[in-house]
């Protein structure tokens, strides 16, 4: 139903159905009384939020309906084992699942040590993610975390007997309390990477969420860049109320 509303604002006559290839730029804009350039923009637009679909040396296609996976956001969310990315995954009926790779002593680049209160260039862990659905890529992610505060543990973010616990209890279990998180969310185009990464087309649009967890002395512990397309999932918050 979204693909077909959205393709008929490139015409007031046709429907194209889920898998059609859409006539030529020139036909298109001649039948509706517009430009190529218009008609140019318009097709961008629709690929990069998943109703369209390009294929190389093929044309442009209207891309088969996907359900967007609900990516649900809160603290509330930490579990003292198991992943609340599994759970969610598991609510909708799907089997979540991720593959990361860890690299210690990386030096920080400028915004993440500035994120993580360090100096430019202060030895980090980093830990980079791809979330999947059945399968499917969901979700991107890399952390990073200030080198001196795990050193010489047993809490390596995939690693050791705390692997996939999340932030907070591993913290915990070396004795650091981390007090809140701050996510910053903002829209932006997928890169050329993340774009193969995911599964999308190029320039396709992106949730990009910076979010840094801090310790109960303010000082931030961890700090990472979430990447969701647009297309394929939702955002949801959850606000846990304290009475």
């Amino acid at each position: 139903m979204r693909a077909v509303t959205a393709t008929r604002l490139l015409s007031a006559e046709r429907v194209w159905e889920p898998g059609d290839r859409l006539p030529s730029r020139a036909q298109i804009g001649q039948e509706c009384g517009v430009g190529e350039n218009a008609v140019r923009r318009a097709q961008e637009l629709l690929i990069s939020q998943g109703v369209l679909e390009g294929r190389a040396g093929s044309g442009t296609y209207v891309a088969e309906p996907r359900r967007r996976v609900r990516v649900v956001r809160s603290s509330a969310r930490e579990q003292p084992s198991g992943s609340p990315f599994r759970a969610d995954m598991k609510a909708v009926g799907r089997q979540g699942d991720w593959e990361s790779r860890t690299d210690a002593k990386v030096p920080a680049p400028a915004e993440i040590a500035a994120r993580l209160g360090v100096d430019e260039g202060a030895l980090c862990v980093r830990t980079t993610y791809e979330f999947v659905a059945d399968g499917r890529p969901v979700q991107l992610s890399t952390s990073w975390e200030p080198y001196d505060l795990t050193a010489g543990t047993l809490v390596l973010p995939e690693g050791g007997p705390h692997a996939g616990s999340g932030v907070v209890n591993r913290m915990a279990a070396i004795g650091i309390t981390v007090s809140h998180a701050v996510e910053q969310p903002e829209p932006r185009h997928a890169t050329a990477e993340e774009a193969s990464l995911l599964g999308i087309q190029k320039a396709a649009l992106v949730t990009h969420i910076r979010r840094t967890y801090y310790n109960d002395q303010g000082r931030p512990v961890e700090t990472a860049d979430i990447v969701v397309p647009v297309a394929h999932c939702e955002i949801v918050y959850e606000i846990p109320i304290n009475r």
